[in-house]
């Protein structure tokens, strides 16, 4: 009697299993509506990208500006383990990013030099140092809205730190250093590639806006412009300056010594 009803409980399960042709959403994520409008906002910004730089961004540039993030010094290391931070830059419309620095802690190195358009009316750049995450969003640490002076519009080669806004107040999260130079005229290398970041409604715990990043072009290799006998010899003529903003400033002036002599000897005058 036992054996029977169990024969009839398989029965009736076996009715129940699905036979046949499996549907094509089988062990599929749906996506809801508000993803696939995030969706579609990503790809309407992306071309909006695309036109701004094909047509707009080139027309309006009044000349290359050249950035070199060479350092910084953070007053505090947040996270139970030492930061990993990176540096994004925005020039008018377009983001830069920096290479990660693995450890950098509060004092992180990326000497990474920056060629961007310079817009016509864009007389200042934004500043962000991000720890990168591996398991959550990257963490803001520090930012700076950093004018660019009248002598490096001039054609002077500057080299300073500037204050760090953050947690720990304004002016008081830390310093950053960069040397900056200005090239009138012509189109900007982008060696290193902008990215379009869309705003949200979202805030950080510092109370800026998040950003979500869309991929619009791949990174460019850099162009090797170092040689080697002609900075050997103007080191050998500046000993007094750190090595690293040597390379920084012959970088900027792509290569030629003549110029990076004369940047370093306007620097050295400050």
């Amino acid at each position: 009697m036992a054996s029977s009803k169990v024969s009839m409980l398989n029965s009736e399960r076996r009715k129940r299993v699905f036979l046949g042709t499996l549907p094509p959403d089988f062990l599929r994520i749906t996506t809801t509506p508000k993803q696939q409008q995030e969706a579609a906002d990503q790809q309407a910004a992306w071309a909006l990208h695309h036109q701004l730089v094909g047509t707009s961004l080139v027309q309006n540039t009044v000349g290359r500006l050249n950035i070199t993030v060479a350092q910084a010094k953070l007053v505090k290391n947040y996270g139970m383990t030492r930061m990993d931070p990176y540096v994004r830059l925005r020039v008018g419309h377009c983001v830069y990013e920096t290479q990660t620095d693995p450890k950098g802690g509060k004092t992180p190195h990326w000497n990474k030099v920056v060629q961007c358009p310079l817009p016509q009316g864009v007389n200042s750049i934004y500043v962000e140092i991000y720890d990168e995450c591996s398991f959550m969003m990257d963490e803001l640490i520090a930012w700076a809205h950093i004018p660019i002076g009248k002598n490096v519009l001039n054609g002077e080669t500057t080299e300073d730190w500037y204050p760090l806004n953050g947690k720990q107040g304004e002016g008081r999260e830390g310093m950053i250093n960069l040397v900056l130079s200005y090239t009138n005229g012509g189109r900007a290398v982008n060696q290193c590639v902008p990215l379009m970041m869309i705003p949200s409604t979202a805030q950080n715990m510092f109370g800026m806006p998040q950003y979500s990043q869309v991929p619009v072009y791949t990174q460019l290799p850099p162009q090797s412009i170092v040689n080697a006998q002609h900075f050997v010899q103007i080191e050998e003529m500046f000993p007094n300056i750190d090595k690293e903003v040597v390379k920084s400033v012959y970088e900027a002036n792509r290569g030629n010594k003549d110029a990076t002599i004369n940047s370093l000897l306007q620097m050295s005058d400050v």
